[in-house]
């Protein structure tokens, strides 16, 4: 059999739009932002998310971008590539940039298409408590809540914050127990959880002020 490597399957997902696979019923966690570039700490919460919520897999969700801005990332094609070698083919995390083929600007309309085209996967959101400190800025964020349920993963330093952040007081009664975590992909939204774990202080920010990206 003749195994292709992860670099040629990025570069045909392009050109025939391909789109990640997922049965019926599967539970998959969304991690979306632009991994620009993609670090050993993505890989480090994607694995907490997919043992303490008994996920079936993970979903890199990279986005675009705007090559119109003067801080936009670099090009989809090379960050696809990047957060494959991170992965390195692993079992359960898929990378994907179809938020290019489904022309969505904002997360929550990505969501909503997401479960159009998925209507019988169980999505969760998974983000870190750096992104619930600041989620009440996010466009249409309340319409987000209702729209999937949420994972919040430790980030280093910002525990406290999130759990005072606007997002949080506003659906606290919606708040699952961390200890009963596994049951949020059975949840109907609005619900939402904050898993405490080791973190890492891996950032893209800093690997690309090093200068080793880009």
């Amino acid at each position: 059999m003749i195994r292709l490597s992860r670099a040629i399957i990025v570069r045909e997902s392009f050109l025939f739009q391909a789109r990640p696979l997922a049965a019926a019923g599967l539970r998959i966690g969304i991690l979306g932002g632009s991994f620009d570039p993609a670090h050993d700490g993505h890989l480090h919460i994607s694995r907490i998310a997919l043992k303490r919520l008994q996920l079936d897999r993970v979903w890199w969700l990279l986005s675009p971008g705007n090559p119109l801005k003067p801080d936009a990332p670099a090009s989809l094609e090379r960050r696809l590539e990047a957060a494959n070698a991170v992965l390195d083919d692993h079992p359960s995390i898929d990378a994907t940039g179809i938020e290019r083929e489904l022309e969505t600007v904002f997360t929550v309309d990505t969501l909503h298409a997401l479960r159009r085209l998925y209507p019988a996967v169980r999505f969760v959101w998974l983000m870190g408590a750096d992104n619930l400190s600041q989620f009440n800025r996010w466009h249409r964020w309340v319409e987000i809540m209702h729209t999937l349920p949420v994972c919040v993963l430790a980030r280093p330093g910002e525990q406290v914050r999130a759990g005072l952040s606007t997002a949080a007081r506003r659906f606290a009664a919606m708040r699952l127990p961390e200890y009963e975590a596994a049951a949020l992909p059975f949840c109907s939204p609005p619900c939402w959880t904050m898993l405490t774990h080791p973190t890492s202080r891996l950032s893209s920010t800093a690997l690309r002020a090093s200068g080793a990206w880009k």
